[in-house]
């Protein structure tokens, strides 16, 4: 058996990898003259994210969900100005969390864990990320989303990992409480150097 505490790491990506401007959707409301809240509260409603999530709808497919709700009260050309603004943002990368998985990444494999939609792997080429995971778990490919665990045991298969011996980083407390029942190592990201001291036995 390893040394290290860890066999593989999987990682959330939006909230931990990939950061948002928290006001980006907001400022897209206000540069089009909506209440702010207004793209949010259409892109992110539950049942809708969930089908995009799940694999159940393409990307192209819920934009086009959201582009038609919006319309439905704001016209579609404002409509269509919304969701052209929002879908041409990408976030940034938190490249101190990247420097992170990269050097736990020299000891065991890294696996990207995202509840996405099918454009995930159109960001990752465009952030730079093609190649920066061992395995790419998008939930929107396996037709589950966290904490459901089969997404868990997905990825720790997809690098023949037992998930006991798998550390989980999520920043959803729900999707940590998830992992740890499916026997995973959790934990509830807040901020790299927090990162850094759970990674350190992978690190030295």
């Amino acid at each position: 058996m390893s040394d290290s505490p860890f066999d593989a790491v999987l990682c959330d990506f939006d909230g931990v990898l990939r950061l948002w401007d928290p006001d980006g959707m907001t400022a897209l409301d206000r540069e089009l003259g909506v209440p702010g809240g207004t793209l949010a509260s259409a892109a992110f409603r539950p049942g809708l994210l969930e089908e995009a999530v799940t694999g159940r709808i393409s990307d192209d497919q819920w934009r086009e969900r959201v582009t038609e709700e919006l319309a439905a009260t704001w016209g579609p050309v404002r409509a269509q100005g919304l969701v052209h603004a929002w879908s041409a943002l990408t976030g940034r990368v938190d490249m101190e969390v990247l420097e992170l998985l990269a050097g736990a990444r020299r000891r065991v494999p890294v696996v990207l864990v995202s509840n996405a939609t099918t454009r995930l792997e159109d960001d990752l080429a465009a952030l730079g990320l093609a190649d920066a995971f061992d395995a790419v778990i998008n939930t929107a490919r396996i037709g589950v989303a966290k904490p459901d665990r089969r997404v868990f045991e997905t990825a720790a298969r997809s690098v023949a990992a037992d998930p006991h011996r798998c550390l989980f980083i999520d920043d959803t407390p729900g999707h940590v409480t998830a992992a740890r029942e499916a026997g995973l190592t959790g934990l509830h990201y807040q901020h790299a150097d927090q990162l850094r001291s759970t990674l350190a036995p992978l690190l030295a």
